[in-house]
């Protein structure tokens, strides 16, 4: 558009192409890689399991060590996801939407990053992770202490991680629009329906669209 080369029928094409053709060899193999290691972390976390958070280091005197400084670091690159994306919105910058959908989503998949590490950090979450939540129970008078950092974080990450996922999925409405818009089979065309909410572009909705934005930014 600042070139003049290309109509706003252009730029939706190549939006769009992603989703409109087959994978390529190079996502494949970018693909392999993330899925090896995935597995290679969850065999990493399995052993971990079997052996105790000993392994760790995790001991009477030392009692977070590698967990909480991973926990710290992946909320820090969370909160530089949200310092990209909200803050440039609140100070209007234009440059700021060619970059906010990979801060945002940053932001969603480093909070569920750090999320996994006081889970791990129990040792046995199957056993330990339901004492974290508040609730009802058959053993008398036992509850959650709400003294408890583990705690703060149950509470601090399902916040954050919930008002970024809104933040993230209400930028996306009108491009679900689009996208139901061009589709063709019926059932996905429903499916993208559902997932803009009935977007039409009108004025009123892009009012309410930047309202919304500005609250949640």
């Amino acid at each position: 558009l600042v070139t003049g080369n290309k109509s706003y029928a252009d730029i939706t094409n190549e939006v769009c192409k992603p989703l409109e053709s087959f994978p390529t060899k190079t996502w494949y193999m970018a693909f392999g890689l993330a899925l090896f290691c995935m597995l290679f972390g969850f065999a990493n976390i399995a052993y971990l399991f079997w052996e105790g958070t000993g392994l760790w280091g995790v001991n009477n005197p030392n009692g977070w060590g590698l967990a909480i400084i991973n926990f710290v670091f992946w909320i820090g690159i969370g909160h530089a996801g949200t310092l990209i994306s909200a803050i440039l919105y609140l100070f209007r910058q234009d440059w700021r939407t060619g970059i906010n959908r990979a801060a945002e989503a940053m932001t969603i998949f480093a909070v569920m990053a750090a999320g996994i590490f006081p889970l791990i950090h129990t040792g046995r979450p199957w056993l330990a992770a339901y004492w974290l939540f508040p609730l009802p129970n058959n053993m008398g008078p036992l509850w959650v202490n709400f003294r408890s950092p583990l705690l703060w974080d149950v509470f601090a990450v399902s916040t954050y991680f919930t008002i970024s996922l809104v933040f993230w999925y209400i930028g996306l409405i009108p491009d679900f629009a689009m996208i139901r818009d061009r589709v063709v089979k019926p059932k996905m065309k429903k499916a993208y329906a559902l997932l803009s909410f009935g977007w039409g572009g009108s004025v009123r909705h892009w009012s309410r669209f930047e309202e919304v934005s500005l609250v949640l930014a």
